[in-house]
């Protein structure tokens, strides 16, 4: 007689409670993720007469200059003799990235025309301005 070894079997693994684990886990990661807030520099924005709303925010970076001369963009502070470098590598990731500057009424002109300057020099010329309506 041939002496046949028999296989085990494996039992299956029950699908049933998939839908109860796939949406508990959704459940935690609702709960526990975090959105981070965009905080930037505390600046206080000139007012204007008129402004005009620009609808989507995909293609914005956030520059911010407080009246202390601190640059800050995208929620990094920077020294402003990186700026040219960063907003350079900025423009490059993203060709049609706009610079929106949120700059401290009480800023000193002279730190601003550097910071131009920078952008400038960045090629970044896709530039707007924030402020505040009266």
């Amino acid at each position: 007689m041939l002496n046949r070894k028999k296989r085990e079997e494996t039992g299956a693994i029950s699908t049933a409670s998939m839908p109860d684990i796939i949406f508990m886990l959704l459940i935690f990661f609702m709960v526990s993720t975090v959105m981070r807030e965009f905080r930037g520099l505390p600046v206080q924005l000139p007012e204007a007469k008129t402004t005009k709303k620009i609808e989507g925010n995909r293609n914005f970076a956030h520059l911010f200059v407080d009246r202390s001369e601190r640059i800050s963009l995208d929620d990094k502070l920077l020294r402003p003799s990186d700026l040219t470098l960063i907003a350079n590598l900025k423009r490059q990731q993203n060709p049609r990235i706009v610079m929106m500057l949120k700059i401290d009424q009480d800023a000193k002109y002279g730190f601003v025309d550097k910071v131009h300057k920078a952008l400038q020099d960045a090629d970044a010329r896709r530039v707007t301005y924030a402020a505040k309506t009266k």
